[in-house]
């Protein structure tokens, strides 16, 4: 049994994260948000990863593996909070990693750091340029945060690092694929029907569960079942499309974005347009990680979550 420290433990994809490990391991959260209802045997610090204190935790457990979940994503916040907090924060981890001896350290970034863009290839690779920060402000921590740690991963050799990027992940998760699917009405852009990657957040459990395995090591794409068609997903969940010239939807989302109506942010309807579909070769070649679900068993499991039922509500027939 190993000694795992998960930051950002509180989050979804933390909560799924510790509840699969524990029973293997000694699991000690990291994260400044409330965890109700955790297992008796996981020790939960509420400390703030920007903080000193939290090198007191790698000082007194002598931790084997770091899972680094505690990235944010709300794009609302000041852009100056997102830099201190994914980038500052990343780094004050990283550190106590390298000092204290931690054998392996699994960092859970996203497949949006390399942008939706029109000269994308068909498949992007883990060596594509990761450039979402161009035209998308907010993405620039998360893209920095990546670049920060495969460069930590560069410089010590001795630690087991692994930088999963994870295509649009859905299920009770809280953010702008599941917001967006769970719509009563799906807005696209008049002519344009990308390709889109989805995969449920148990099968990215299963891919951080993978990377904790010893000789692991190195950046890697992730993706669920076989891409789909956008108009193809909105069918099969019996939504009705509404098709809307770019200039109008972008002015649309803008409104209700600084009104607070929507938490999807403009930047992201970018993908709405132009496809960011990943080559996940190396990940299943040499974590032997598999996705397990097909595309219609992961919207469907979509469509149970309380987090899309919550937001969905009767459409109107086409």
């Amino acid at each position: 049994m190993s000694r795992v420290l998960i930051t950002g433990i509180a989050g979804t994809v933390g909560r799924l994260l510790a509840k699969r490990l524990h029973l293997d391991h000694e699991v000690i959260g990291l994260d400044r948000r409330n965890l109700p209802g955790k297992p008796k045997d996981i020790r939960v610090y509420p400390y703030d990863i920007r903080r000193k204190r939290c090198e007191s935790i790698f000082r007194n457990h002598r931790i084997d593996a770091v899972f680094h979940l505690n990235v944010m994503h709300d794009f609302y916040r000041p852009q100056a909070e997102l830099h201190s907090f994914n980038v500052g924060g990343s780094q004050r981890i990283l550190e106590c990693a390298a000092r204290y001896g931690v054998r392996k350290v699994v960092f859970l970034s996203t497949a949006n750091v390399y942008g939706a863009r029109p000269d994308n290839p068909q498949f992007l690779t883990e060596e594509s340029l990761l450039l979402a920060g161009e035209t998308f402000s907010a993405m620039r921590s998360l893209v920095t945060a990546d670049m920060l740690v495969t460069s930590f991963f560069w410089k010590n050799p001795e630690i087991e690092t692994v930088i999963l990027r994870p295509c649009h992940i859905v299920g009770t998760v809280r953010n702008g694929p599941t917001y967006y699917l769970s719509l009563p009405q799906i807005p696209t852009v008049l002519g344009f029907d990308p390709m889109i990657q989805l995969m449920h957040e148990e099968e990215t459990i299963d891919a951080l569960v993978a990377a904790i395995q010893p000789g692991r090591r190195g950046v890697y794409n992730v993706a669920g079942p076989p891409p789909a068609t956008l108009s193809s997903i909105v069918r099969y969940l019996g939504k009705t499309r509404i098709p809307l010239p770019h200039f109008a939807l972008q002015a649309l989302t803008e409104a209700a974005w600084d009104f607070g109506v929507t938490r999807v942010p403009p930047p992201e309807f970018d993908f709405l347009r132009y496809q960011c579909v990943v080559d996940d070769a190396r990940c299943r070649q040499e974590l032997g990680f598999t996705p397990r679900l097909s595309l219609s068993e992961t919207l469907d499991l979509l469509k149970r979550s309380p987090t899309y039922l919550s937001r969905s509500r009767p459409t109107l027939k086409p």
